[in-house]
């Protein structure tokens, strides 16, 4: 097996979600749960509740072009390719540029991923080439109490050296925001 079926292979389970956190999600709480991944990366849970049916949530985060107006450090999302399809799962390549300043330094980033969606329930992202040493993602809707919980894992080690510490940070910093503001688009 080479070593991007290899990668392609990887899905981790995701953190399963404590009942009593619940009515914190219902009431518009993004839950974060931050985590080492390498001494250069980090990884991260984040949970929300959207008011609208899983359907229609789909519709609109397959869109990746709007990917820009839901987190502004993206500069850039584009569908390159549509690949193999079956009867619940679609293959897509896609290309996503972002800017980011930590500090006094500012970072570009590119990165490549195969996107493997597995229709109304999630999306998972393997890194193909870029910015990065390793990335996965893996988006899941499932539904709940007449709406939808959405959970975005993230894992990744940048090229540059920067201290996980500081990674952890900023997505602390920077995540909710982005998807309270993902959470009124969606609901438009």
């Amino acid at each position: 097996m080479t070593a991007s079926l290899q990668t392609f292979a990887y899905t981790p389970s995701l953190p399963s979600l404590q009942e009593d956190r619940l009515p914190a999600l219902l009431n518009g709480e993004i839950l974060l749960t931050t985590r080492s991944h390498t001494d250069w990366g980090a990884a991260v849970t984040a949970r929300m509740h959207l008011p609208i049916q899983r359907g229609r949530v789909w519709e609109k985060i397959t869109e990746y072009s709007q990917w820009v107006r839901y987190f502004p450090a993206l500069t850039h999302s584009q569908v390159l390719h549509e690949g193999d399809s079956g009867a619940a799962r679609i293959t897509k390549r896609l290309y996503q540029v972002a800017s980011k300043t930590f500090f006094l330094f500012t970072a570009q980033v590119d990165i490549r991923l195969k996107v493997v969606e597995t229709i109304h329930q999630r999306i998972q992202f393997y890194l193909e080439s870029g910015s990065f040493k390793d990335f996965y993602a893996d988006l899941h809707l499932q539904e709940c109490r007449g709406g939808t919980l959405l959970t975005y894992s993230v894992q990744a080690t940048p090229t540059i050296p920067v201290p996980s510490l500081f990674i952890q940070q900023a997505i602390q910093l920077d995540l909710p925001s982005n998807l309270r503001n993902m959470r009124q688009l969606l609901c438009q």
